[in-house]
């Protein structure tokens, strides 16, 4: 096991990769002893070739969005080799608004007599998560290192303190303040061995698939329902039938051609 801390990843701060994979959402896969090929199978993507450096992986999600449907949820993943504890990983990324591009499905099988190591952010929004899979099972997952759940929420705790968490509210006024999303890089480093540098992400060879959009459940309807801080309570069903009018709206009025009106142009 290494002894990387947060410390060790304060570069992801003057990183313009990472501040794009922030605002964009993106999601971070290790997993050991699978190839980039096999991990393109078990997410079913359509092999895309190859490209040198995450410019250029960029670049080629940019490509596929701007051929699509607005809505569709379909994206790039670049996968690569590295060295790590134990042997090979692979390291895969994906830039996906969300930030949910691996599913858990797709980690049960990959780490499925192994590990696989994720950690992503949804894009804009504060919301960021880890997940630590061992032989099939999500043994430690959280969205706040305080907050965590998995088969084994707390076999993780002495590593998590080691490389910067608080674990407590007690710790964390008597704490001063750490970059927790550096120290999540660095957990995924002590579970893997893998040292994430913004070399190795910019300048790596991206073995490339088209993940397809995820088949829609059977599902009848949603329900929202909402209790504000001070008690007041929204309630509210909505059938499929609804849903499915309210996205059409939606995609008629973003497919209605914008008009700007000049000063001499009539009055509406």
């Amino acid at each position: 096991m290494t002894s990387a801390t947060a410390h060790d990843y304060a570069w992801i701060r003057s990183s313009s990769w990472f501040r794009h994979a922030l605002s964009s959402g993106y999601t971070l896969t290790l997993v050991r002893g699978v190839t980039p090929g096999d991990v393109m199978r078990v997410m079913a993507a359509e092999p895309q070739g190859t490209c040198t450096g995450v410019d250029a992986f960029l670049a080629r999600q940019d490509e596929l969005l701007d051929g699509t449907d607005y809505w569709e949820e379909s994206f790039i993943s670049g996968a690569f080799t590295v060295p790590g504890a134990d042997g090979d990983w692979t390291l895969v990324l994906q830039h996906f608004e969300g930030g949910a591009g691996m599913q858990s499905r797709f980690l049960e099988a990959l780490s499925a007599g192994g590990r696989a190591v994720v950690h992503s952010s949804n894009g804009g929004k504060p919301i960021h998560f880890f997940h630590w899979y061992e032989d099939g099972e999500l043994r430690t997952t959280f969205e706040w290192p305080t907050a965590r759940a998995g088969s084994t929420p707390d076999a993780l705790n002495t590593v998590m303190r080691e490389v910067g968490f608080v674990l407590s509210e007690e710790e964390h006024a008597a704490e001063t303040h750490v970059d927790t999303k550096a120290a999540v890089f660095a957990l995924a480093e002590r579970l893997t061995g893998v040292r994430v540098t913004e070399e190795l992400v910019r300048d790596a060879e991206y073995q490339l698939g088209h993940v397809p959009e995820e088949p829609d459940e059977d599902w009848t309807g949603i329900v929202i329902d909402i209790t504000d801080a001070h008690g007041e309570r929204l309630y509210k069903e909505f059938s499929r039938a609804e849903v499915d009018a309210a996205v059409e709206r939606a995609r008629a009025e973003a497919n209605t051609p914008t008009v700007i009106l000049g000063p001499s142009s009539p009055a509406p």
